[in-house]
């Protein structure tokens, strides 16, 4: 075991056994990796995490990533036995445990602070919320590229804030995962010298032994992207477990892989190195079978044994309390010298703007013609990016398409950690991963790409929606629009897809100055992502003099233009590029003596959450003729235009061809809207 006293091994013991507890009183859960890796995690945290249990959230503390999510107990049982503090919403210090035994007897149940897998908010020492396996490597890249990015930002030659590491320990599942592949390489470009993943390699996995499926060289994979790659032959051998850390800070050009072996469910003698151990409790025969193996008290439930709790005090907490204390006294020195960084700094800690974040906001004057929205969001953002030093991001491998690039700003790189353009490569599901990281680390990034590609980074945006990280994504090509590139890149289900997913706030907006209030929402968000959809095409910028504001926008829908008495025969609700049109349409059917409301309705999420008296002044409920027109698939339209409503959209994927080409093809002209209106208002007149 080549532990250092016997104190050691009894603490790793209980970790070991308050994980096996929890799993069978559960009946449900993941035993074996928390007993094989419990030597891992003791002295990862009782000899090198830099992390005061008293302060879970103190800014330049270690973070430590549980990729492998499913082992969950093995996090509660550490943060329970070093003390760990919990802070409420608003990270205010509560004086109380982030996790009691009672919290530990609660594992997976309803309401508890154990859930299955780690969930950040749930439970103070929780730094971001894993199980789906390689999305805590990603995060864990983007908080290494933070942790950079603030040093330079903030360090300075006689204070250092920021020189945290950030460990991560993940297994076989996250690494047959395309995006720990996709993090690992861009974090061996970047050079993430604070970046350092712990890998269980313990060749189980639900179906059996990895054999069947990975038999890869992964210590091999590593050193071709550019990681100091490490192997410690026993889980069990803290002495070379130490060495292998110690390797890890003494490196200054790369990330660290540490590749070690374990037998999982180790010490369940019956189940050893089976995939039991693995995906289910052992039983309570096996725990008392386990336990005998440990010289545990076989029927004991929960035991912490005299000594444990104080020697997690004496170590990491000794060493977190002395190192944040210091830390407090540099951050207060530091404000004398330099108050306007360490405003920022508090600003960036608390999620609040810049002040005169919205100095240069534009208003794009009436044109027919107009401009694509991706180009109005380009301009928009970079006015907005001059007035907010840690607004960042990039796009995979797609900002001349995008128009994300921050004018006048470099390029992030190993020699340049501080800048704000991010090159992610072709890797739209890394690129999602890595964007949570960095929100949770104070930084406001972005990402960008092909609105079809959200499908590849679709994973990271749910969890980014689960933890109410203010992600902002800027999608662009929304539609049918992109023409000639075809039905592979013409989103048709993806609005209504995001549109499904609680807390992600989609918007859609028809013109430049609708896109400039959008950007307004995105930025005043805290507490969740924003999805940005935005043309390739032009779209006219409406005249706001002759059509409502576009502050509109803030409501998630509004009357756009309406009949002269306020008394609608037909109501046409577009979004994005359909909106014009809707306005098309309304000018021919005025004619006819039709009288059209128009409702622009960028974002079902915003509108939903308007009161019913607002709603329903947009959309009568009295005025049953309603035609939806949206570039997409109608699924979800009925709500807005009823089981009668017409809908003008998309009900297979698209074609090869001109936009224009298309969009006769498929009804998306004004003629096409506008029968679809006169039949509306049949209907409703026969009814009576």
């Amino acid at each position: 075991m080549n532990v250092r006293a016997p104190i050691d091994q009894t603490c790793i013991d209980t970790i070991r056994t308050l994980s096996m507890d929890a799993v069978q009183k559960a009946n449900s859960g993941h035993p074996g990796t928390p007993m094989a890796l419990a030597p891992v995690a003791y002295t990862l945290w009782q000899d090198f995490l830099r992390y005061d249990p008293d302060d879970a959230l103190w800014p330049n503390r270690d973070r430590f990533v549980l990729s492998v999510g499913h082992a969950s107990m093995l996090l509660y049982s550490i943060l329970h036995l070093t003390g760990v503090k919990a802070v409420d919403g608003k990270g205010q210090p509560l004086g109380t445990p982030s996790l009691s035994i009672d919290d530990l007897k609660q594992f997976r149940q309803l309401g508890s602070k154990t859930p299955g897998h780690p969930e950040y908010h749930m439970t103070t020492g929780v730094e971001t919320t894993t199980g789906p396996l390689g999305q805590g490597c990603g995060n864990s890249v983007g908080m290494a590229m933070a942790g950079r990015w603030l040093a330079a930002h903030f360090n300075k030659p006689d204070f250092t804030l920021f020189d945290f590491d950030v460990y991560t320990l993940c297994g076989d599942g996250d690494m047959m995962e395309g995006v720990s592949s996709e993090t690992a390489s861009l974090a061996g470009f970047l050079g993430l010298s604070n970046l350092c993943w712990i890998y269980d390699s313990n060749t189980i996995s639900i179906e059996g032994h990895t054999d069947i499926t990975f038999t890869e060289d992964v210590a091999a994979r590593f050193r071709a992207y550019g990681w100091n790659v490490l192997t410690v032959a026993d889980a069990n051998d803290t002495k070379a477990l130490r060495a292998a850390l110690e390797d890890f800070r003494r490196t200054t050009d790369r990330p660290t892989f540490i590749l070690v072996h374990s037998i999982i469910g180790y010490g369940a003698p019956h189940r050893q190195n089976t995939k039991e151990a693995h995906g289910e409790p052992l039983g309570a025969d096996e725990v008392k079978l386990a336990k005998r193996f440990y010289g545990w008290p076989e029927d004991a439930q929960f035991l912490v044994p005299d000594g444990v709790y104080a020697h997690f005090e004496d170590g990491v907490g000794a060493r977190g309390r002395a190192l944040r204390g210091a830390w407090v006294q540099r951050l207060a020195a530091y404000r004398e010298q330099y108050p306007e960084q360490a405003e920022q700094l508090e600003k960036m800690r608390n999620r609040a703007l810049p002040d005169g974040w919205d100095a240069e906001l534009p208003s794009f004057p009436a044109d027919a013609k107009g401009m694509a929205s991706r180009e109005s969001s380009g301009k928009v953002q970079n006015a907005i990016a001059r007035h907010h030093p840690w607004l960042l991001g990039g796009s995979a491998d797609l900002a001349p398409s995008t128009k994300t690039l921050l004018a006048g700003e470099h390029s992030l790189t190993h020699a340049e950690p501080g800048a704000r353009n991010l090159h992610f490569g072709v890797r739209e599901h890394g690129m999602g991963a890595v964007l949570n990281g960095l929100a949770l680390t104070y930084l406001r990034p972005y990402g960008a790409g092909f609105f079809i590609f959200t499908d590849y980074m679709r994973p990271p945006m749910r969890l980014a929606a689960i933890m109410e990280l203010p992600v902002i994504y800027i999608m662009t090509h929304d539609s049918i629009g992109v023409g000639e590139d075809g039905p592979t890149h013409q989103p048709v289900e993806q609005l209504a897809g995001l549109r499904a997913m609680p807390g992600m706030v989609v918007i859609r907006p028809a013109d430049a100055n609708e896109v400039v209030e959008a950007w307004k929402i995105a930025m005043n968000l805290t507490h969740a992502p924003v999805c940005l959809v935005l043309s390739r095409q032009p779209l006219p910028t409406f005249d706001r003099a002759v059509y409502a504001p576009a502050s509109g926008l803030a409501r998630g829908a509004y009357v756009m233009a309406d009949a002269g008495d306020g008394k609608p025969d037909v109501i046409l609700i577009g979004t994005g590029s359909e909106v014009s049109l809707c306005v098309a349409a309304r000018e021919t059917l005025a004619k006819e003596g039709i009288k059209v409301r128009v409702v622009s309705m960028p974002s079902w999420t915003l509108f939903e959450q308007q009161e019913e008296s607002y709603r329903d002044s947009v959309l009568p409920p009295g005025v049953r003729a309603r035609v939806s027109v949206e570039q997409a698939a109608t699924m979800g339209w009925d709500r807005y235009v009823g089981f009668d409503g017409a809908k003008v959209g998309m009900h297979t994927f698209g074609a090869s061809a001109p936009l224009k080409d298309l969009l006769g093809k498929f009804g998306f002209t004004a003629d096409s809207v506008c029968e679809a209106a006169r039949a509306q208002v049949a209907a409703a007149r026969a009814a009576g």
